[in-house]
């Protein structure tokens, strides 16, 4: 089981100061977010300046960008400070402009680059796959589009769009709707959670919570688009009653005075993954169950590969706790928040393992 790991930041006070003086010798040591912008700097940027209270701190990009940062294009802090590596500027100089596009090993090729030499590249000096940065990056630019009232050109624009056209192209490219059908279209209200495990992203209709999944979730972009088509909705980032209720009872689970959740749920599915989510509601907190068990459960114990598909498509993690389904044999098996995060909640669940929802 992987070790989560505290890496102490200076003092706030000491971080402003180098950000105010742009002190070369914080480079590498930390990374500043802006609140008021969505954007993330190095320590020597060139930028004017925000007020202290409008900014947070990171130990790397990782947690910038699971946090919903973007990179700032003035400091570029997504390439090593004093280094440019010659044969991978064309790509970041892509990544910088758009951000929108998704590359696969054949697209690296045919810009001559070899994707395991970028995949490490990117591992060693950003702690993730040059995939799962691109995606991150789609993801961030994508909600820190539109908010509630804007007005889409100015919104467009003030995200560095020349164009309404190349701004309403990137956002239904990911959402599946484009900005101005938000008079006319259901809307998913989305935000960031914070908890011990990491971030999360949560989402609500009118019914209910229908999204609650890590940020740095493999899939959480096909899940979004799958609920965004399901729903016939497009994912708006604001504020909504149930994330006040859901806030609390999360930090109630992870402090390990609740076991379980009474916030309405918003589950669209077909009748069979219904039955499976359904079931893994039903398992006991401090318990664990096989896919053969849960197959038994729903009065189908042939359909166990059809139980572990239905699993992977659950949206809503924790709440619908798919991390307490392991292998036949006790060992643990795939989970999308990753198999450290699964045995983490096994473990505060049987209550070998206290958390701080701070």
């Amino acid at each position: 089981m992987n070790k989560l790991q505290s890496i102490e930041l200076p003092d706030n006070q000491v971080m402003y100061e180098a950000l105010v003086n742009k002190d070369a010798s914080y480079e590498g040591i930390f990374i500043v977010g802006v609140k008021t912008t969505g954007i993330f700097c190095r320590p020597t940027c060139n930028a004017r300046k925000p007020k202290p209270e409008n900014v947070e701190y990171f130990a790397d990009i990782k947690q910038a960008l699971s946090f919903g940062y973007r990179p700032c294009k003035v400091c570029h802090p997504t390439r090593p400070y004093g280094e440019s590596p010659d044969w991978l500027k064309g790509l970041l100089e892509e990544l910088s402009q758009s951000g929108q596009q998704k590359f696969k090993d054949q697209d690296l090729r045919q810009r001559g680059l070899d994707p395991v030499r970028v995949r490490r590249w990117f591992k060693k000096h950003h702690g993730m796959t040059f995939q799962a940065y691109s995606r991150a990056l789609r993801i961030n630019r994508a909600f820190g589009l539109i908010k509630h009232d804007d007005k889409v050109i100015d919104t467009a624009l003030d995200s560095g769009y020349e164009s309404l056209s190349g701004f309403n192209h990137a956002f239904r490219k990911l959402t599946g709707a484009a900005p101005s059908a938000s008079k006319r279209s259901n809307v998913v209200t989305v935000t960031r959670i914070l908890t011990p495990l990491g971030p999360m992203f949560a989402g609500a209709t009118e019914q209910g919570i229908c999204l609650l999944e890590f940020t740095d979730r493999r899939m959480l972009e096909t899940q979004i688009t799958r609920l965004s088509k399901l729903l016939r909705a497009r994912f708006v980032p604001g504020q909504h009653p149930l994330f006040v209720k859901l806030s609390l009872q999360l930090k109630e689970y992870f402090a390990g005075k609740r076991t379980k959740f009474s916030v309405p749920l918003d589950i669209p599915g077909t009748d069979f993954q219904q039955r499976v989510w359904q079931a893994l509601m039903e398992i006991p907190c401090g318990e664990t169950r096989s896919y053969q068990q849960q197959a038994l459960t729903i009065g189908n114990p042939d359909a166990v590969r059809a139980v572990a598909k239905a699993n992977g498509d659950n949206r809503i993690s924790i709440i619908i706790p798919c991390h307490r389904v392991i292998g036949k044999n006790g060992k643990l098996t795939g989970y999308g928040g990753g198999l450290w995060r699964k045995q983490r909640l096994l473990d505060i669940e049987s209550g070998r393992l206290k958390t701080s929802s701070e």
